[in-house]
């Protein structure tokens, strides 16, 4: 009966959803909705308390290398999950500006630090997130670091950190929360695929307890159908938790997926007061 429930098909929700954004191209119409949503952030410092009596967005200034998001009606004896976003390639950590209001204004902290800088980037300073030992180790170092300086700031529920990200972020979200299962409670990949190579899934005994949603773009050229069902198959066979989202849109980040990013990590926190509105199962061979 065990070995029936692991091989269970993956569920998946279809949404048909008109708007989306790029996260390196500013929508007029998302982002006006942004401009009015955040209150601009004072400097105070890496690890000061912010103000938190509103939703507050916190860039990083002098030598540090993350964002933080403090929600709106900041309560002090409230444990808030804690989002860390780990941005796409071309981006930074100010993309987190972009993604919170979208998810929720209410719900959560969130940290999302700066990726490392990437070489060949034409004289331009491009960050992200690549697949090299290197940058593998910097990325942990980052994201751990900024997991420490949200505690530090912020009332957080033990046991409800979850590491999202993407494109190259939702790669690198893959690969840090498989490497260190136990210090996460879902990761999120946002058109990002499965890492491949360096033993991704050699911690499977403790990874198997992570759930995984993963939002791919239908019109993907970057992560297409192809290797989608390679990453689902892999996942199915190791026997993870796993839900498929497929968008109507290309390599982006829609309204839509932020959304449903939402309603999934309550799910995974109070399964009974999340809706199962659009979920279904899905037979991987039937999937593309």
């Amino acid at each position: 009966m065990a070995e029936k429930r692991a091989r269970r098909p993956l569920r998946a929700a279809w949404n048909h959803i008109p708007l989306s954004f790029s996260s390196n191209k500013k929508e007029p119409a998302v982002m006006d909705h942004l401009d009015r949503s955040i209150k601009p952030a004072e400097n105070r410092g890496t690890d000061a308390l912010a103000s938190v009596e509103s939703a507050l967005f916190s860039t990083p200034s002098g030598e540090t290398t993350c964002a933080s998001f403090a929600p709106l009606h900041y309560e002090r004896g409230y444990a808030y999950p804690l989002i860390v976003w780990l941005h796409g390639q071309g981006s930074d950590e100010r993309q987190l500006m972009r993604v919170m209001p979208l998810v929720s204004m209410r719900n959560y902290v969130a940290v999302a630090p700066r990726g490392v800088r990437l070489p060949d980037s034409g004289g331009a300073e491009t960050r992200g997130w690549q697949q090299s030992d290197r940058m593998i180790d910097q990325a942990k170092q980052r994201i751990f670091d900024a997991i420490d300086s949200a505690r530090r700031r912020f009332h957080l529920a033990e046991g409800r950190i979850f590491l999202a990200g993407f494109g190259s972020g939702g790669t690198m979200a893959f690969r840090v929360a498989m490497d260190h299962p136990r210090e996460f409670a879902g990761v999120l990949s946002f058109c990002g695929a499965f890492p491949g190579g360096g033993a991704p899934l050699g911690n499977l005994v403790d990874a198997r307890r992570l759930p995984i949603l993963l939002s791919v773009g239908r019109r993907s050229s970057c992560y297409d159908s192809d290797a989608v069902c390679r990453d689902l198959r892999l996942l199915h066979t190791a026997g993870f938790t796993s839900m498929l989202r497929q968008y109507p849109c290309a390599d982006e980040l829609s309204p839509q997926m932020l959304t449903d990013m939402d309603r999934w990590i309550i799910e995974q926190i109070a399964p009974e007061e999340a809706s199962p509105e659009h979920a279904f199962d899905l037979d991987i061979d039937d999937f593309g």
